[in-house]
């Protein structure tokens, strides 16, 4: 499979998570959206470190490694997002009895 063909599917992935992230108000959805355009961009950056990076580092594992570690810390930021995401919705549902997001403008009820 060629880099194209990589970022045709990541910009396809974006894309549904951006859709998600739009048009939907359930909180729920809307971080499984920001979820999907995080693997989006894990996808281009580690098609792009096997197909466009230089072998001309002395070292040739740190120039075939460098998307994967910037992948790595985006799966550990995101994972950090999901645990404070679902906190606040957990705690937004105890107050509302909902997750919708047209809801969250107000601080008090």
């Amino acid at each position: 499979m060629s880099l194209e063909g990589f970022l045709l599917i990541s910009a396809i992935i974006f894309c549904i998570g951006l859709y998600g992230a739009l048009a939907r108000r359930n909180v729920i959805i809307l971080l499984m959206s920001i979820e999907l355009m995080f693997n989006a961009v894990n996808i281009a950056l580690v098609a792009f470190a096997k197909y466009t990076l230089p072998y001309t580092f002395n070292d040739h594992l740190g120039a075939l490694l460098t998307g994967q570690v910037f992948a790595l810390f985006i799966v550990a930021v995101a994972a950090a997002e999901v645990a404070l995401g679902l906190g606040i919705v957990i705690a937004f549902y105890r107050s509302r009895t909902s997750v919708d997001i047209s809801e969250a403008n107000l601080m008090r009820r």
